[in-house]
């Protein structure tokens, strides 16, 4: 068939079935992307004959004849040189964070008409982005410029535009599965799984002859390929914080979805088919889905057979972790309490739902190392846990990311580089895995469903005496995070507010059903929608206001920062702007609505606070490479990974700020065991705090070092010399730093000292009396992120953690069937929020400096997620007098629990 894509005319064959998406990308378009293979998210979007289409639900043979543009091409159908305006104009306003979704985006708007810009909720509702919030895709739209001229050299403070703007917009920037299998991937071979269709069995037998006889089959790899050894798939910087209970193929399943073999093929179809033509026997076990069933005696064990090398807690009642802890006196604490409230908070299972799904490809470079490109969050501890696994050398292993499509905590996995390493060692070639979105909804990971209860006590006035939570975790199948999550989720939750008397005990659960991970905010979005909806209720009981009573006993500076134990030996208040936070967050909402209602509205205000420690505990590392080249260019290594959260940024403006230089002088490399000795990974918020104090150590190291070097050239004392642009000064001598090249400079951080940072939400809701139904009239955000590096990109933290909050407590969930399987595995049954759910959030920022971050900042990634959903449901109280409980927060179960004189007063 023939085409022109692009302004070029092709000459190709489209396979049966094939999709214009896949036939595409073959031709090494790789700007149209794979997020949801069923036109729900538009990451693929194409113009076809002018008209946007959705390239994956367009199959291939009706391009025959046609003219197709993809983002790669949309700069050549604009006047004159350079970009398009719409490409412009998301440069302009950075509408884009991980920028997976930015090329649909990008080509969607660039057809609309001012009528459709003038209605974008309608106008982008086939186009789905998860980072952003959508509010700086409105602004690109509108033609709203937010990166600020480079008045400042880009130095920290400044709204510098992302390096990497220019290839996401064009379509040039790479992530995991945009490489040609060509060079050291010729001879690709692609893989598929077979997956459980039973919630726990014992696999008696795998009869592999009909797949291996198919064409195209290469290898079939089942559990007795695989290495016995147990690991965990959640990737920290110590090993053991984990449960070993994983194979990378067991003879035994304990969820659906589980791998049971893996098909590696000379395509994807031929994988398939081997995967169909698979014959295994299944002895069906028990199985267990409530966890708390899973504690009592003669439930199903879903570990039973681990002994005390795999760290389970207690194996014999599914428990993987457990915690208890006590201080002063609880019972002693309640029976001085005047009030006391207690309640048990339910939070479901949802998706990261990142864009760029589960995947990576691997083999064997000319030196023999085992090479893995893979979309992970976590390149050196998955080096590290692959080493291990196949024992080998830790330099015979490279892993590396290329551009990640989100993340959210899930990427802190190893799900397929374990296999497909397994793979590359048996066959000897290089092997290709990448999720579907059925697969990473019903195969990955989710946030841990959690029930909590908490119980507080309080004088008349509202100072607390007793303050008790107790934690019970769904972790699922396997234990990756349970303990870490479990005991983070009991921290900061609790040490926000003083308390004389402070019991904590919980514990993380096996059952047969999908297994929990790490996701933003690590267990606290959890728990403290159960503090903050508990506070609300408790100072509605004592008649006082909510924000008063918050006032009343948060912790302040000086304050120990206390959970149910000794507070961590390492955590400070480098910086303190709780108090401005909801000081201003309450302004706001005190002023008038703008909102205009009609009759049947019941209208409600509500707030919450977080605190959260800006590090994980017991170690996080991080290791800077800052090279001057003779070029007078600075080569930035770094270990971190860049998947939305915009650290790439974040470090080009450490090192201009230090060294004196304009941004595009910095030239960033990350994210490959191969450029650092190691980094613990870009999870916990680290990405600045540690990351980036790496980079401003080695900045200030090379800074000292340029100017000795320029003293010794000029004969001067090194305190005279200034570096200025690129030249070193001292008084009317100088000299050109291009002389004193090439130097390097490395910078460490441990991630010791840790400080803490808050957010504080604030929403106004309108309920409708007579059908349930919320909308949220305004979203107000306060945050206290000490020195804020890039304004413009924190901003965009804040609304994309907001929105992402809104969608759990709103209407995401996970839904499965009684035997634990997923029923909602498509973005079409899961809804995450589309331009048209998400309100614009406000956005403030305290006005602090951390005595402990770089240059005073702090983290401020995950935790903008925490306290939506408690001020969500004390906004709802508010309007309607009905206290939520559980999310999400759906329409028809409020008008359930809605008083009928309250439906009566909103219609009258």
């Amino acid at each position: 068939m023939r085409l022109t894509v692009n302004g070029r005319a092709v000459e190709t064959e489209a396979r049966p079935g094939q999709c214009l998406r896949t036939l595409l990308r073959e031709l090494g378009w790789f700007g149209v992307k794979k997020g949801c293979d069923a036109g729900d998210c538009g990451a693929c979007t194409v113009h076809l004959d002018g008209r946007p289409v959705h390239s994956c639900v367009t199959p291939a043979f009706r391009a025959e004849g046609r003219a197709i543009t993809t983002i790669e091409g949309l700069a050549d159908t604009a006047e004159g040189d350079g970009l398009h305006p719409i490409q412009e104009a998301f440069l302009a306003a950075q509408g884009f964070q991980c920028g997976f979704c930015t090329a649909g985006m990008v080509m969607t708007s660039a057809a609309l008409d001012q009528g459709q810009r003038a209605d974008l909720p309608d106008a982008l509702k086939g186009n789905l982005c998860r980072c952003t919030g959508y509010a700086a895709i409105a602004d690109a739209v509108a033609g709203i410029e937010t990166v600020e001229a480079d008045t400042r050299q880009g130095r920290v403070g400044c709204s510098v535009a992302a390096p990497a703007g220019p290839a996401i917009v064009t379509g040039a920037a790479r992530y995991t599965m945009d490489v040609a299998p060509e060079g050291e991937l010729a001879g690709l071979l692609h893989m598929k799984l077979l997956r459980s269709p039973h919630p726990h069995a014992r696999i008696r037998a795998i009869d592999t002859a009909a797949a291996l006889a198919l064409p195209g089959v290469v290898a079939v790899l089942t559990h007795d390929d695989a290495p016995s050894r147990l690991f965990s798939s959640a990737r920290h910087h110590h090993a053991t914080d984990d449960a070993d209970d994983t194979r990378v193929l067991d003879d035994v399943v304990r969820h659906i979805g589980q791998r049971v073999a893996a098909v590696v093929a000379v395509s994807e179809q031929a994988a398939e088919a081997g995967c169909a033509a698979l014959r295994v026997d299944y002895e069906p076990l028990p199985a267990v889905f409530d966890p708390e069933e899973a504690m009592r005696p003669g439930a199903p064990l879903v570990h039973g057979d681990k002994g005390p090398d795999s760290r389970i807690a207690d194996a014999s009642r599914n428990i993987v972790a457990a915690l208890a802890g006590e201080v002063g006196d609880i019972a002693a604490g309640l029976r001085d309490a005047d009030v006391v409230h207690e309640a048990t908070y339910e939070s479901q299972r949802v998706q990261h739902a990142h864009l760029e799904t589960h995947g990576c490809i691997g083999w064997r470079d000319s030196e023999g190392r085992l090479v893995i490109r893979s979309s992970t969050q976590t390149p050196f501890l998955t080096r590290d846990a692959l080493a291990a696994l196949y024992d080998l050398p830790r330099e015979r292993v490279r892993v590396f990311a290329a551009r990640v499509g989100g993340g959210f905590g899930g990427k802190q996995e190893m799900l397929t580089e374990d296999i497909v390493a397994l793979a590359v060692l048996k066959t000897g070639r290089p092997v290709k895995l990448e999720y579907t979105r059925a697969e990473q909804f019903a195969a990955s990971t989710s946030r841990h469903p959690m029930k909590v209860t908490v119980t507080l006590g309080a004088t008349r006035d509202g100072r607390l005496t007793a303050f008790s939570m107790r934690m019970l975790l769904n972790t699922g199948a396997y234990g990756n995070h349970a303990a870490g999550v479990l005991f983070h989720g009991s921290g900061e939750s609790v040490a926000l507010y003083n308390c004389p008397n402070k019991r904590v005990e919980g514990w993380s659960v096996y059952t047969n059903s999908l297994p929990s991970g790490a996701f933003r905010g690590y267990g606290l979005s959890q728990t403290i929608f159960a503090v903050e909806s508990a506070m609300d209720e408790l100072a509605h009981k004592l008649g006082i206001d909510p924000v008063a009573l918050r006032r009343l006993n948060m912790v302040r500076p000086g304050d120990a920062m206390v959970s149910s134990g000794e507070p961590h030996h390492d955590v400070e208040m480098g910086s303190y702007g709780l108090d401005q936070c909801l000081d201003r967050v309450e302004a706001e909402l005190a002023k008038p609505s703008p909102a205009r209602l009609g009759a049947g509205w019941l209208v409600g205000r509500g707030v919450a606070a977080a605190m959260i420690d800006t590090i994980p505990p017991r170690g996080h590392v991080a290791q800077t490479r800052l090279t001057l080249t003779p070029d007078v260019t600075y080569k930035l290594r770094t270990g971190t990974a860049e998947f939305g959260n915009g650290t790439t940024t974040v470090h080009v403006q450490i090192a201009a700020t230090l060294l004196g230089a304009r941004p595009e002088q910095i030239n960033v490399r990350q994210s490959d065991t191969a450029h650092v000795d190691h980094d613990t990974g870009a999870y916990g918020s680290t990405g600045t705090v540690v990351a980036g104090s790496a980079t401003q150590a080695a900045a200030e190291r090379l800074a000292v070092a340029i100017r000795a070097a320029a003293a010794a050239r000029l004969g001067v004392p090194a305190d005279t010399c200034r570096i200025e642009g690129e030249a070193v000064v001292a008084g009317e001598k100088r000299i050109g730093l291009a002389a004193l090249a090439p130097l390097e400079a490395v910078g460490d951080a441990s991630g010791s000292p840790r400080s803490v940072a808050f957010n504080v939400q604030g929403f106004e809701v309108a309920v409708h009396g007579r059908s349930g139904e919320i909308r949220i009239l305004r979203s107000v955000h306060a945050a206290d992120a000490g020195t804020v590096v890039n304004p413009m990109q924190c901003r965009g933290q804040v609304e994309g953690g907001v929105a992402q909050a809104i969608g759990a407590a709103l209407y995401e969930r996970l839904r499965m069937d009684e035997a634990g399987a997923v029923t909602n595995a498509s973005f079409r049954g899961y809804h995450i929020p589309a331009f048209a759910d998400v309100p614009r959030t406000e956005v403030f920022f305290a006005e602090t400096f951390d005595a402990i971050g770089p240059l005073g900042a702090k983290s401020m990634s995950e935790s903008p997620f925490n306290p939506v959903a408690a001020a969500l449901a004390n906004a709802i109280f508010d309007a309607t007098g009905v206290r939520l409980r559980a999310t999400p927060f759906v329409a028809d179960e409020l008008y359930a629990l809605l008083p009928a004189q309250a439906a009566e007063e909103a219609v009258s």
